[in-house]
């Protein structure tokens, strides 16, 4: 028995049967912005490992970063004991967030959960009972269970989960298009925070880009006024920068798109460039202070592998790669080329819309029965993509040539087409 065999006897998948309805390609290796498979076809990443690894696959830095940590110290408990490479890591998450204070937790959803109780600490400490969130329609945010629970109830993933997740309260998401007017979108902000700001501790959103709830990218002035709402009730502005962050709409973090900054920020995926799994939150001093100087004095959440110093190890060097190398420049151009090229789908029969932002290229179909045709058809092709729902998109490593990027998205617009005939 081979071992994808195995897989596909006793190993779940993400969102999937098992045995696994859907076919399952074995990889064999990885190597900058190629997939090679254990068939031998050498496949062109679109995906970036869901948008994580922004440097490509097997960076000569990256992996010494690992190498070299592994021989000093692969993991050590955080509780009661304290280690360089996370106090390094933080350091550099401080300087380019302009917030205070880190906790490094496994995985974007915890971060979530974690930002979450830590709003409610907040408003604790300051003598209040304040336990719901206001989230967006389209809203997406994790898959654990507080996480769910700020994910759009109908027209997300989770919403089979129905009465069993904790009731918060949906706004209108804002209006598709950076250029949009978002008027209408702002008004019901200021509805729903008149109405319920006494019980809530928080807003949570994706700036700029909506990721898994339609890739949908709106305008920076719906995060100014959010930004404004949450100040004046004084409600928690919580940042989800783990799909968007590190460079992905072309600013390190997208609320950099709007004048503002957030009071908590969660990021995760590229943090390692898709090495490790790591995430962070990190908060405003104020949010620290207030919660360090209360009653109970203390953030209480606490995960085994906190802090992994091989994860700090392999983050600190991705995010010196960042620092030293001209990744604006580059997804600036990715841009660019998204631009141009999409627009060859944009008449086609069978598309509702194009658009894109940064590293991000999105063709939103009419229709949302044709996913699993075009993802086989673009691998026929040598091109890994992994569409959803109505959505065939790209995002990917900034390190991409030009011609495998430009190959990714004529393989996207040739399978739409060979649908249409």
């Amino acid at each position: 028995m081979s071992w994808l065999d195995i897989d596909k006897k006793h190993v779940w998948h993400p969102y999937n049967s098992l045995p696994s309805k859907a076919s399952l390609l074995g990889v064999k290796k990885t190597n900058k912005t190629s997939i090679f498979l254990e068939t031998g076809e050498e496949l062109i990443d679109g995906m970036s490992s869901w948008w994580s690894a922004i440097h490509g696959y097997n960076h000569p830095r990256l992996n010494e970063a690992l190498k070299s940590q592994v021989e000093i110290m692969p993991h050590i408990m955080f509780g009661g004991l304290a280690h360089e490479k996370a106090a390094i890591l933080s350091k550099k998450l401080v300087e380019l967030s302009g917030l205070n204070s880190v906790f490094l937790c496994d995985s974007g959803s915890v971060s979530v959960e974690v930002a979450l109780k830590t709003a409610i600490q907040y408003q604790e400490a300051k003598g209040l009972k304040k336990y719901k969130f206001i989230a967006l329609e389209h809203a997406y945010h994790g898959d654990t269970l507080a996480a769910m629970s700020v994910c759009d109830p109908n027209n997300s993933m989770h919403s089979i989960y129905g009465s069993y997740l904790p009731k918060h309260i949906f706004t209108k998401a804002p209006e598709l298009g950076f250029n949009a007017d978002c008027s209408a979108s702002i008004a019901a902000l200021e509805e729903t925070f008149s109405k319920y700001h006494k019980e809530c501790a928080g807003f949570i959103l994706e700036p700029i880009v909506q990721g898994a709830g339609g890739m949908r990218i709106y305008n920076p002035i719906f995060l100014e006024k959010a930004r404004e709402l949450c100040s004046k009730y004084d409600i928690l502005l919580i940042a989800d920068e783990i799909a968007t962050g590190f460079g992905h709409t072309g600013k390190m973090f997208a609320y950099e798109w709007a004048d503002i900054k957030p009071d908590i920020m969660t990021v995760g995926k590229g943090l390692t460039g898709g090495y490790m799994t790591m995430a962070a939150m990190i908060t405003s001093k104020n949010v620290s202070d207030t919660i360090s100087n209360s009653k109970l004095g203390i953030l209480m959440h606490g995960p085994t592998f906190m802090a992994n110093p091989l994860a700090c190890s392999v983050a600190i060097e991705s995010l010196n790669l960042l620092e030293e190398t001209s990744w604006k420049k580059n997804v600036l151009n990715i841009e660019a080329i998204f631009k141009e090229e999409l627009q060859n789908a944009k008449e086609l029969d069978l598309v509702k819309d194009i658009r894109n932002i940064g590293a991000i290229g999105v063709i939103e179909l009419k229709d949302d029965t044709y996913a699993q045709e075009i993802q086989d058809y673009c691998v026929k092709k040598g091109v890994w993509i992994r569409p959803f729902g109505k959505l065939i998109y790209s995002i990917v490593a900034y390190t991409i040539k030009e011609e495998d990027l430009r190959k990714i998205i004529k393989t996207m617009i040739e399978a739409i087409k060979s649908i249409e005939k």
